[in-house]
């Protein structure tokens, strides 16, 4: 009587149908929807999904609670990112009123010549990107800039495109500001920083040879054009913030932190801090005009303010107001909204043992780490090209693999940078993914023009499955249970 009720192992059909149904639905969004697609029918395509997947798992006699613990388990394996996120949102606020983030995009700009202007460029975006952990405002903001410069100077447009396309990708993929730098250690199941820190390893290389490509195209070409444009650039963020050096003592704190460990949350609500504590020592007129008074209270109302729902700085430069932009907490609740569906359509998928019968298909392919990796990797691209959202490419891949890292001894990290190397960068190849479709209608670029020179993005996933290959730095942890 017992054995009537065990479960009953999905087959492979059943196990495909959640994901060809997600794909499905995140297509009819992106054409129907087009950008606004993570406001929210992204989120339900996901909890449909998660319906489904609930559905087959309760066809093949599992019980709703053991599937429903599922779900919640994957949920509560998030919560501290989710948690991340918030303090994020009112560190990027703290450090744009402070005038942190303005100084890092002002001396960003200084780097700009025109005999190096492709190098020049995509170091700028690289910092502007740090600083604001977006690749799509770098991109918006900055980028714009930047291409019409290398534009007057001569330059093609698809290589002056890709330079900047390949530094805003750099922060996007590094920076603790960018949401998918903290979605992928969480789907993983690893800390923020140690994500950080590992993603270095590959993150750096892929840049360094980016840079020096740039580098040598630079040589070969001339230009004469001038750097007018960054001149008012400079002359609007001096209109509001009084820039000094002091004002990287705060990064400068956060990045030691960082290295000494230091758990994500107590550093970045230490950098949320001293980010309000440097708004107030240096940027008091500023404060001021914000708060329509110069009392305490004016202060602490503005400073809780742009922590909470984020602000906006009007310097009468567009390009510049558009960057001198921060969110907030509030501004990260569309993220964290993604994130519980995502997490819960993982949930859903584990419990009804429908990744497990995906990955067990896929793992009887897969002879060694390197080729894992290399599975892992091509995954992320494909969810890219299928699904048309970097978050997916992230998520569905991260919750598919994670246990096969594990019982291959593989830490978690390895599957974060992977996901990261893979997923987060190649979203802006291709053409009807929304990151694709917004660069080149920010940019006017087509997406196959500036292709063939977003060298960075393009070389990531090569070197991380370089890396699984050869057996580089490949950190390892006890594996779960005998393959």
């Amino acid at each position: 009587m017992q054995s009537s009720t065990q479960p009953r192992p999905p087959a492979l059909w059943q196990a495909c149908v959640p994901l060809v149904l997600l794909v499905m639905l995140l297509a009819t969004n992106v054409v129907v929807f087009g950008d606004a697609g993570l406001d929210g029918p992204n989120q339900l395509a996901l909890l449909f999904a998660a319906s489904v997947a609930l559905g087959i798992g309760l066809l093949n006699r599992h019980g709703f609670d053991e599937l429903l613990e599922h779900v919640v388990r994957s949920i509560g394996t998030a919560l501290s990112a989710l948690l991340i996120l918030l303090l994020i949102g009112a560190l990027a606020g703290t450090w744009l009123i402070s005038g942190i983030v303005p100084a890092m995009i002002d001396h960003g700009l200084m780097v700009l010549s025109p005999q190096v202007f492709l190098v020049a460029a995509c170091l700028v975006c690289c910092i502007v990107s740090l600083a604001t952990g977006s690749s799509w405002s770098t991109v918006a903001t900055v980028g714009i800039a930047l291409l019409g410069i290398g534009k007057a100077m001569g330059m093609h447009e698809g290589l002056i495109a890709g330079a900047i396309i390949s530094g805003a990708y750099f922060g996007d993929k590094l920076s603790p500001l960018s949401d998918t730098t903290n979605l992928a250690p969480a789907v993983a199941g690893t800390d923020l920083f140690s994500h950080v820190r590992y993603m270095m390893l590959t993150t750096v290389p892929s840049i360094s040879i980016a840079l020096l490509i740039f580098l040598v195209i630079g040589l070969f070409s001339s230009s004469n054009g001038g750097v007018a444009d960054v001149a008012s650039l400079h002359a609007a963020i001096a209109s509001k913030f009084r820039i000094t050096g002091w004002l990287y003592l705060v990064p400068v704190a956060v990045i030691v932190m960082i290295w000494r460990k230091v758990p994500a949350l107590p550093a970045l609500f230490i950098g949320m801090l001293l980010g309000a504590l440097f708004a107030v020592l240096f940027q008091r007129p500023l404060l001021a005009e914000l708060a329509g008074g110069s009392t305490v209270k004016d202060m602490y109302k503005v400073l809780l303010t742009t922590m909470g729902t984020g602000g906006r700085i009007v310097t009468g430069n567009s390009t510049v107001d558009d960057l001198l932009t921060a969110k907030g907490m509030y501004g990260m609740l569309k993220t964290i909204w993604l994130i519980l569906c995502a997490m819960t359509f993982g949930g859903a998928m584990e419990g009804a043992g429908l990744l497990q019968r995906i990955t067990a298909a896929i793992m009887s392919r897969v002879k060694g780490d390197g080729s894992l990796i290399a599975t892992t990797a091509a995954s992320c691209v494909f969810v890219n090209a299928t699904a048309s959202d970097q978050y997916l490419s992230i998520v569905v891949p991260g919750r598919m693999f994670a246990p096969v890292f594990r019982q291959r001894g593989l830490h978690a990290k390895v599957l974060s940078r992977t996901l990261e190397d893979s997923g987060t960068v190649t979203s802006a190849l291709v053409p009807w993914n929304t990151c694709g479709a917004y660069m080149t209608g920010v940019l006017g670029v087509a997406t196959m023009t500036y292709l063939p020179f977003c060298f960075f993005n393009i070389i990531s996933p090569f070197m991380t499955v370089l890396h699984g290959f050869m057996g580089w730095r490949i950190a390892r942890i006890q594996p779960t249970k005998p393959l």
